[in-house]
């Protein structure tokens, strides 16, 4: 990586940070670019060169945390403990900035534009952690695998807004849990349908008024 990547990555990280304490401290709605450029003292004229619109703050913290996600992948054990190991890497990226993205999610059902992106983004998102795991996220298949990671990582979400805990205990449960049911419907999914039954044997009627 060159030197000017790693300046990039430093820089994105202290706005994407100062952003994220923004929105716990203010809302997200009180956030830009601006006042977090302000608030981590960076150049306002290279924040708007690499950060041009309020959206472009998440999808850098997205990018930051599926790296972080992919940060160490292996082919080691099966394809959910893969799974279930990219998406618990990628919640520990996002609790280092917990109540800056709990802000942001707050915000989501008055700030459809905002929900929208995120919506991409995480689709996106999903697709690479599938690829992570072993699993191809191309094609008629990998659509259906990317959407039905999306529902995990929605409901592994959901649970991780009121973990509270240091462990992430329930959230790695409900995260176990969503796995364990995407995996019974992939594996309903591939099951051939069993052959029609032969329609039963029928024998002339007797007619008894004769």
């Amino acid at each position: 990586m060159s030197e000017t990547s790693i300046h990039d990555a430093d820089f994105d990280r202290a706005l994407v940070t100062a952003a994220l304490a923004e929105a716990a401290e203010h809302g997200w709605d009180r956030v830009s670019p601006f006042t977090a450029a302000k608030r981590a003292a960076l150049p306002p004229e290279r924040v708007r060169a690499r950060f041009p619109r309020r959206g472009s703050i998440l999808l850098a913290l997205g990018r930051m945390a599926d790296q972080a996600a992919l940060t160490g992948v292996t082919d080691e054990g099966s394809t959910r403990d893969r799974l279930f190991d990219v998406l618990m890497r990628r919640i520990d990226a996002l609790q280092a900035t917990r109540a800056g993205v709990l802000a942001v999610l707050r915000s989501l059902p008055a700030d459809p534009g905002t929900a929208l992106l995120l919506a991409c983004a995480t689709e996106r998102s999903m697709g690479w952690m599938l690829e992570a795991a072993g699993l191809s996220s191309t094609g008629l298949r990998g659509m259906l695998r990317t959407k039905g990671l999306v529902a995990v990582w929605l409901w592994t979400i959901r649970a991780w807004e009121k973990d509270e805990s240091e462990d992430l205990s329930a959230t790695m449960a409900a995260l176990d849990t969503a796995l364990g049911r995407a995996e019974q419907f992939a594996r309903y999914l591939n099951t051939p349908p069993r052959p029609a039954a032969p329609p039963p044997e029928t024998t002339e009627p007797v007619d008894n008024c004769e």
